[in-house]
């Protein structure tokens, strides 16, 4: 009998990884290679090596870079003590930083300033929670999951703020939060929820398709925090298994084994081209019959950073 695939939907790119990786593509044109990358643009293989046959150097850190070079901060974003350091290296440098990470950078600002307590829900040494925490280490605490949430302790005349990671699961950070204000009832919410559109749109899609999927693919780099949490979300939504994959090269056709219904997706810096070779492979075995199930329409799209369409204009070709 032939299988089934439920391909969720919104999967793939969110609109400030097709912007990081735009970035830097449009930077090579224009500046030509080498153009070098703080840490990778987007957690995600495929995308850094393509970038890389193109002639972008990726490093770990500012001092790899040659002085007077041009450098890209990845979509995860910076602390500021890092921008300094460019400025003191002579570096042009272009910040590929998400327009959503932005906006929790600037809340972290903020709130410090007015000198409140900061709780961040998040995992510690993710590129993106290294750079939120930098805009104000002295006003900040961490805290990694529910279990933390019990044990952070805080000042009680203090005013206290929580703010997130942007592609944490949505369902476990409003856990840590009811959490948190159990125990301290002055807790105040940010303006709005930080966790980004793409994540909460592709947790929804996999939760709207889990029930029926006796195996969930999700596509992606093991990295890359959203796509980690779809495989959690989808086996808390009934899923009967899930697997994590960079691409088809990993696929196991003893996952196949009495499956009738295949889920599938991808996390938010997962080229379509991915999500097709698993579609192709996942036809050659039976499994042909392909519904698209959509739980939210994007049309959402960022501005390239405005050095470089500062820099496009000049050279006529923005």
């Amino acid at each position: 009998m032939p299988g089934k695939v439920l391909l969720a939907a919104p999967r793939g790119y969110c609109a400030g990884v097709d912007r990081a990786v735009v970035t830097v593509e449009k930077a090579l044109d224009l500046y030509g290679p080498p153009v070098y990358v703080r840490k990778q643009i987007v957690h995600n293989k495929y995308v850094v090596h393509r970038l890389e046959e193109r002639g972008a150097i990726f490093v770990e850190e500012l001092d790899e870079v040659p002085e007077g070079s041009t450098v890209v901060f990845s979509a995860h974003g910076v602390a500021p003590s890092v921008h300094a350091e460019a400025g003191d290296r002579g570096l042009k440098t272009i910040d590929a930083t998400c327009p959503l990470v932005t906006k929790v950078h600037l809340e972290a600002k903020r709130f410090a300033a007015e000198g409140m307590q900061i709780l961040l829900i998040g995992h510690e040494g993710h590129e993106e929670v290294v750079g939120t925490m930098g805009e104000a280490p002295d006003a900040m605490t961490l805290v990694e999951s529910p279990a933390d949430a019990e044990m952070v302790s805080v000042d009680p005349e203090r005013p206290l703020v929580w703010l997130s990671q942007t592609t944490l699961s949505v369902d476990e950070t409003l856990e840590t939060v009811d959490r948190l204000q159990e125990r301290f009832p002055h807790l105040q919410s940010p303006p709005s929820d930080d966790i980004c559109y793409a994540t909460q749109n592709r947790q929804a899609a996999v939760k709207q398709i889990a029930e029926q999927c006796d195996l969930l693919i999700v596509v992606g780099s093991g990295n890359s925090s959203n796509s980690v949490r779809l495989v959690e979300v989808g086996l808390e939504s009934g899923a009967s298994s899930s697997y994590r994959v960079d691409g088809v090269d990993e696929l196991d056709e003893a996952w196949l084994d009495g499956v009738s219904t295949v889920g599938l997706t991808s996390g938010a810096s997962v080229p379509e081209v991915l999500v097709d070779g698993v579609l192709a492979w996942l036809a050659e075995r039976g499994f042909g019959d392909v519904e698209e199930v959509t739980a939210a329409e994007e049309t959402l799209v960022f501005a390239l950073p405005p050095e470089l369409r500062r820099d496009l204009k000049a050279a006529g070709s923005a």
